[in-house]
């Protein structure tokens, strides 16, 4: 009797230590899905920056049409712009993914 006792008083601790083990999975499932997610939106926001800065640098160069290897001012201050969103977006991917490598850890 005893003995039977103590194999139900056993698989019942087994049981629960499965449960809490599965639920614990899933949940650490949950966190490296958020976390997933965390790092695909830095890289949208990285490729948005660069597109824009892209975008600005290919305007910049609309602005001095000399073939004389100087740019002008407007030029060159479009493409300072230009490098200060490319740095920005950089830098908040950057954070986005700090957040996501918090999660993980």
């Amino acid at each position: 009797m005893k003995k039977t006792m103590s194999k139900i008083a056993m698989a019942a601790v087994m049981g629960v230590s499965a449960l809490s083990l599965a639920a614990c999975s899933k949940a650490e499932q949950r966190e490296e899905n958020a976390a997933d997610a965390v790092e695909d939106q830095a890289d949208i926001v990285r490729e948005q920056a660069d597109a824009k800065a892209d975008a600005m640098e290919d305007q910049a160069d609309t602005l001095d049409n000399r073939a004389d290897g100087v740019d002008s001012t407007a030029e060159q201050s479009m493409e300072n712009r230009a490098q200060q969103v490319r740095e920005s977006g950089e830098a908040k991917a950057d954070a986005m993914e700090d957040k996501a490598d918090a999660v993980r850890n």
